[in-house]
Order: C-alpha cells, then structure tokens, then sequence
C-alpha cells in the first residue's frame, strides 16, 4: 500500500461531465426528461451554480440498467 506525503495533493479520479442538453442528446430525450430524473434521484448530477452536470458514466450505466426483455 503506497503511503501519501503531507505534501502531495490528493488526486481525484478523472470524472467527465455532461450537461442536461448534453445528456438530453444523448439520450435522444428532452431537457425537461433529464431534469425529472434528476430531481427523482435516477440520474446523479451535482449543481453548479444554478444549472446541473451529471457524471458521463452514470448517463451510460442508467441506460445500461434501463433495458428490458419486451417479449
């Protein structure tokens, strides 16, 4: 286990953003759509200023988990 320096700043794991247009295009839905789940705790998103940004990866693991068998 490597032990840290005093000194060294902690580095965070690279973690890439999205914006609710972004993520609305993504997920071929509306802005009003990502703002839902959002607000519902579906979709992760932290609050900058007065506008969200959500994880890229959580975008991608909630359409993971939102397949289902039609059949």
């Amino acid at each position: 286990m490597a032990v840290q320096k005093r000194d060294e700043p902690k580095t965070l794991p690279q973690v890439q953003f999205l914006t609710v247009a972004e993520v609305a295009t993504l997920m071929r839905v509306s802005k009003m759509t990502v703002y839902r789940l959002v607000h519902g705790g579906e979709l992760p998103a932290v609050r900058v200023g007065k506008s969200f940004r959500v994880p890229e990866k959580a975008v991608h693991d909630y359409l993971q988990n939102a397949y289902f068998d039609a059949g």
